[in-house]
């Protein structure tokens, strides 16, 4: 099971990374992330990341970045993760990346899902998932929830994992 850390804050900074490779050349970014204390993350954009919704994103935007927390990642000043899924954020719509257990409850146990008809299941790619969506790493987007323990939602759309 990965373990997914997050962290929020402003794109203070977007630069092309170099990987030595010239078919690579251009496909990663390097993101400098600024939260409200100041404290800093480097997010490195892969062509695998997923943009939650697609959106474009800038210098200015706040977003939140998710990154697998089991990863080796350099001993170094600001701390550089390469980002699994990365978000912008906004008051209407929230966004987790976690292992959903066989009653749909978060690995860390704050949120159920609660599926309904409209709720939108899809793959990385756009296609609609058919399966069962029990006991896998999701995206999952949502809005408002329940002050129960552990809150509940009923998702806007999820987006299952499957690597």
């Amino acid at each position: 099971m990965t373990y997914f850390g997050s962290f929020t804050g402003m794109i203070t900074m977007i630069q092309d990374l170099s990987t030595g490779n010239e078919q690579t050349s251009g496909c990663y970014k390097l993101m400098t992330v600024v939260d409200k204390c100041g404290n800093i993350v480097n997010f490195v954009v892969t062509p695998e990341t997923y943009i939650v919704d697609h959106e474009m994103l800038a210098i200015g935007d706040c977003v939140i970045g998710f990154y697998d927390a089991n990863a080796p990642v350099p001993a170094i000043y600001p701390p550089q993760y390469e980002a699994v899924v990365m978000a912008k954020t906004s008051p209407y719509k929230n966004v987790k990346v976690d292992y959903f257990d066989s009653q749909l409850i978060s690995s860390d146990g704050t949120l159920k899902l609660n599926i309904s008809p409209c709720t939108k299941i899809i793959l990385y790619n756009g296609q609609i998932f058919n399966d069962n969506i029990e006991n896998r790493n999701l995206i999952v987007i949502y809005g408002p929830t329940t002050r129960s323990i552990p809150a509940q939602t009923t998702p806007y759309k999820i987006i299952v994992m499957c690597k």
